[in-house]
């Protein structure tokens, strides 16, 4: 009887120690996963920012953007047929160039 107590003792004591082996194995993994969790929160509150300041420089370029289109169809209509066709041609022209630019550079 008594091997038996001892054997089974012995498993006993083999089966604590593989399981507190585990159990520190998965607190350094739960310790891991906690300190990257909170990196990627850092990361998340930082992007957040950024996109807010973004929205509000498109917000206000969007502003500048339709000012400037109420002035071109305010001249449009003024008559000025002639600076209407030129600032077309300018316009044209600076897309020629930017396609030149972006194609052979």
């Amino acid at each position: 009887m008594t091997q038996r107590k001892t054997y089974y003792g012995g498993f006993h004591e083999s089966l604590e120690s593989e399981n507190t082996e585990l159990v520190e194995d998965l607190k350094d993994k739960v310790g891991a996963l906690k300190s990257l969790s909170i990196e990627i929160g850092d990361e998340v509150r930082s992007h957040h920012s950024l996109l807010n300041g973004l929205d509000d420089n498109v917000d206000s370029a969007g502003g500048l953007l339709g000012a400037s289109l109420r002035r071109v169809k305010d001249l449009g209509r003024a008559g000025h047929n002639k600076w209407m066709c030129y600032m077309l041609i300018f316009i044209l022209f600076v897309f020629f160039v930017i396609y030149l630019v972006t194609k052979f550079f």
